[in-house]
């Protein structure tokens, strides 16, 4: 059976139809801009427009990938300050989609992206096979989830608050004033003393490192070094068997790998360094795709109601 899902970035949503057998694409996805910061009503066309792409059959459980804040299990945006969606904020997203889509589901499973991203790794990626895996995706923020044989755990002494990772502090700080594109980006601004102008991206300044910018490769040597510091501790007590990384910053891995390890290998067991196996993202465009439909496939499979189940 093909799972029809949705995944709802800032500034975009991406539908397709997933054979979760494979698991892989049935087709093609569909991907339309979507006005973050429009009305409630725009919003929820856009997303009905791009659902509307699809041939579903009757009474199909969707998967629905949505960044948070987000009251997951009653399907309500709790959206506030933080620049996108805000007219989503306490607005029932699973009841307005049951009356917008174009064939009436079965039931919603709403899950957050980072853990969508991480389960489709699961499925079919990077961490495929391992029992205790954390993702983490790097870009505007530190995405991440800790997964238990594919379903995120995010309450415990094993994981972080909420298993969020953009949650945890280095140095007296939230971690993203370092690992973040805007934590990199003003990192290196300062040490070059740059005036006024357009600051060099991410990429810019990896390929700065690689011409042999020594501001760069310090900038970038620090960053991923406070990551590896900064999870290293959680990856211990969640007894990881990979970490997976990925996000638009993965893909300067060249220069994130070995900072990372050192990092790991100041943490509370040293030898997490050489032992965990780092891999970045096998599918990074098709994760959340595949995650979302294998959640609302393993929901559809199940009894009850569980935490992102909407009916």
């Amino acid at each position: 059976m093909l799972t029809p899902v949705l995944e709802i970035g800032g500034t975009h949503v991406t539908a397709a139809l997933v054979d979760t057998a494979e698991p892989a694409l049935a087709h093609p996805a569909h991907r339309l801009a979507l006005p973050a910061q429009g009305s409630a009503d725009a919003i929820l066309t856009g997303l009905a427009e791009a659902a509307s792409r699809l041939t579903v059959a009757d009474g199909a459980a969707w998967g629905v990938a949505v960044p948070g804040p987000f009251d997951y299990r009653r399907g309500v945006g709790l959206f506030e300050g933080v620049g996108k969606f805000d007219s989503l904020h306490g607005v029932d997203v699973g009841a307005e989609l049951r009356t917008r889509l174009p064939v009436p589901p079965a039931t919603l499973d709403f899950l957050n992206d980072a853990d969508a991203f991480a389960i489709g790794e699961y499925a079919a990626g990077a961490a495929r096979g391992h029992a205790r895996a954390v993702c983490v995706t790097l870009g505007t923020g530190v995405g991440s989830a800790f997964l238990d044989h594919g379903v995120p755990v995010g309450s415990g002494p094993l994981v972080p608050p909420d298993g969020s990772a953009h949650l945890l502090a280095y140095g007296g700080k939230p971690l993203e004033d370092t690992v973040s594109r805007r934590g990199i980006r003003a990192a290196y601004t300062r040490a070059v003393a740059a005036g006024p102008g357009p600051v060099p991206d991410v990429r810019d300044i990896a390929a700065l490192a690689r011409a042999g910018d020594r501001s760069a490769r310090i900038v970038l040597d620090h960053a991923f070094r406070a990551l590896g510091e900064a999870l290293a501790p959680w990856l211990c007590a969640f007894e990881a068997t990979v970490l997976v990384v990925g996000g638009s910053i993965a893909g300067s891995w060249d220069l994130v790998e070995a900072p990372l390890r050192v990092g790991l290998a100041e943490g509370p067991d040293p030898r997490l360094a050489h032992r965990l196996p780092l891999r970045t993202s096998r599918r990074p465009a098709e994760a959340p795709l595949l995650g979302a439909a294998w959640w609302a496939r393993r929901g559809a499979d199940e009894s009850g109601t569980r935490t992102g189940r909407w009916s």
